[in-house]
């Protein structure tokens, strides 16, 4: 990978097919699956496990029906077992790669929690990602807006960016462009996919249209 992350652009636009809508995709939007030994389906969010890929897009939906309705053994070509909360795993897995990534981000300084902190980078033009909890409080939240030209998650909890920083909750992140960056958005967006509310999404949505 370069510096700038090209190389990993590069990678990701190599295309996969989803066992569930028979379309294709670039990796980034789609979880990959392997076979287990046990005859278990495995997610390999990381896509390092041995094994042929099975694919499905990184929705809810999407996985529960392949889990549902055998489209797994469909794919592999011989009968395998899909657990029943196998979206709810994918989730989990997802969201701790994020927090992990937001993590190194704060460790390298790209990224900064709290309130003042967020409003100093987003004055400055320093912060490309806002990003606010779910659970956090509507008025405050509103008092941040998203950067122009920017990104805005809000479907991660106080608890998940807590983690991230260290802290026993945290409503407001601010990440700087370049670095982990990309990284955070695209795993970010696949998670969002395995969430079942917008986590209020919608709201930075209107926020970027002021």
């Amino acid at each position: 990978m370069t510096r700038g992350g090209q190389a990993r652009a590069k990678g990701d636009a190599a295309e996969r097919k989803c066992i569930v809508t028979g379309q294709s995709a670039p990796k980034a939007g789609l979880i990959r699956f392997v076979v287990g030994p046990d005859g278990a389906v495995v997610p390999d969010i990381a896509e390092k496990l041995p094994g042929r890929g099975i694919w499905v897009s990184a929705d809810r939906a999407a996985i529960d029906k392949a889990a549902r309705k055998g489209l797994f053994s469909r794919a592999a070509k011989a009968q395998v077992t899909a657990p029943e909360d196998l979206a709810d795993r994918v989730e989990a897995m997802l969201a701790r790669r994020v927090v992990d990534l937001l993590s190194l981000a704060r460790k390298s300084g790209q990224a900064v929690a709290g309130f003042e902190k967020v409003k100093d980078w987003l004055a400055k033009d320093q912060a490309e990602i806002l990003i606010q909890a779910s659970d956090g409080s509507g008025r405050g939240k509103s008092k941040l807006s998203t950067p122009q030209g920017g990104r805005f998650i809000g479907w991660l909890t106080g608890d998940e960016l807590g983690l991230a920083f260290g802290r026993q909750n945290v409503i407001h992140v601010a990440l700087a462009a370049g670095g982990l960056a990309p990284r955070v958005v695209e795993e970010a967006a696949r998670l969002k996919g395995l969430r079942l509310s917008d986590g209020g999404d919608s709201a930075g949505k209107d926020r970027r249209r002021k």
